[in-house]
């Protein structure tokens, strides 16, 4: 008998692999870039179907995160964030956090288990996901939002524990 053949959700944004944490830090984004090429390269990608990365809402952040880090979250940049120096420090920004836009790592997280519950994927691929250091009002560990806790809520509201 012939397996059955898996749907795969694979989730890319080059945009998250252009972000640049410094030379001497440890999380090197250009990284997901590579990978996407070799999955270009093997011709995986026509196996899968392939999803450009949306941003997480922030009502979906706040299923774990606190509204107060979530607001901070929605309106620091790189532009304004001397101008919250005391904000900046009770949300653990720093060098291993520093300040850019956009999480789209949390929109793959929680878009591949939506797939996941609706039977719309049986597998789903998410290489910047799992940053799963930061705490419920603060950065950590490199990791601005917990995709890992967003994801797993998401698939919480089909399965069982």
């Amino acid at each position: 008998m012939a397996a059955s053949k898996k749907k795969v959700a694979y989730f890319y944004d080059g945009e998250f692999a252009q972000f640049y944490f410094g030379q001497n830090h440890p999380m090197k984004p250009h990284r997901l870039a590579m990978t996407h090429q070799l999955v270009l390269g093997y011709g995986l990608h026509k196996h899968m179907e392939v999803h450009r990365v949306a941003k997480a809402y922030p009502h979906e952040l706040a299923q774990f995160h606190t509204q107060a880090y979530v607001d901070f979250l929605s309106r620091i940049t790189p532009t304004n964030a001397h101008q919250h120096p005391q904000e900046m420090r009770d949300h653990n920004f720093n060098e291993d956090c520093p300040v850019f836009g956009g999480l789209l790592y949390a929109g793959a997280s929680i878009q591949g288990a939506a797939r996941l519950n609706n039977g719309l994927a049986d597998i789903a691929i998410n290489w910047g996901g799992g940053l799963h250091h930061a705490k419920k009002s603060e950065a950590s560990g490199f990791c601005y939002v917990n995709d890992l806790v967003l994801g797993i809520l998401e698939l919480l509201k089909r399965h069982a524990r």
